[in-house]
């Protein structure tokens, strides 16, 4: 299974990152992205640390480790050019911190990091038809996520999703080893969510493709 959706000490997660990518690894994880939150305080402190560390893991150990960075609590204005200058400083790819119903996100948002190029738009929340439909349209993966609080919207997600015909990741949004829920608890609260077994299969594929895709172009 992959995850692409986790964060450490160098943002609010419990863990540092070889200790999260071994408890990743040991909960059955094949892969997984650490996203620490950033905004334009701390971007350029932490995504080329970041990277570095990630490079120096991945291969070190039978999980595959990738840097990412979720930008988040940005204001919708300021998300395109901030995800330019994500990718500039070695993100291999961003996530934004969508519209969930349990934080104060400023509207707009979703539709900022879809219209701005993210590529996986976390815990969109009440995510709207036309918002899923863009997103389907530019290839942004919606998340379906397993953290509680975000988790209460999932349904909501997953009818909008497949409305729209937009493509689902499962991720954990881990900041804590609790979080690392592993493949059985994930797939479950997928099925929670209103997924068929059929569609949590090809939500596995999706980020099987997206992160073959990284590798390549590495």
């Amino acid at each position: 299974m992959i995850d692409l959706h986790t964060h450490t000490f160098f943002s609010d997660g419990e863990l540092g990152l070889a200790e999260l990518a071994r408890r990743a690894e040991v909960a059955g994880y094949e892969v997984i992205g650490v996203t620490d939150h950033a905004d334009g305080a701390n971007l350029e402190l932490l995504l080329p640390r970041l990277v570095a560390a990630a490079r120096e893991l991945d291969g070190a150990m039978r999980i595959r480790v990738l840097a990412g960075v979720e930008l988040t609590h940005v204001p919708p204005r300021m998300i395109p050019a901030m995800i330019t200058r994500a990718r500039q400083l070695g993100a291999q790819y961003v996530v934004v911190h969508g519209e969930t119903i349990t934080e104060p996100t400023a509207e707009g948002t979703n539709a900022a990091a879809i219209d701005g190029g993210a590529d996986i738009l976390a815990h969109p929340g009440l995510l709207s038809l036309e918002d899923a439909q863009r997103a389907a349209a530019r290839g942004v993966l919606l998340e379906i996520t397993t953290r509680k609080g975000h988790a209460y919207t999932n349904g909501h997600v997953v009818t909008v999703a497949r409305a729209a015909g937009a493509r689902l990741v499962i991720n954990n949004d881990a900041h804590d080893p609790a979080d690392l829920v592993g493949p059985t608890q994930a797939r479950r609260i997928a099925r929670g969510a209103g997924l068929s077994d059929g569609e949590i299969d090809a939500c596995l594929r999706t980020a099987h493709e997206f992160v073959a895709r990284l590798i390549s172009t590495a």
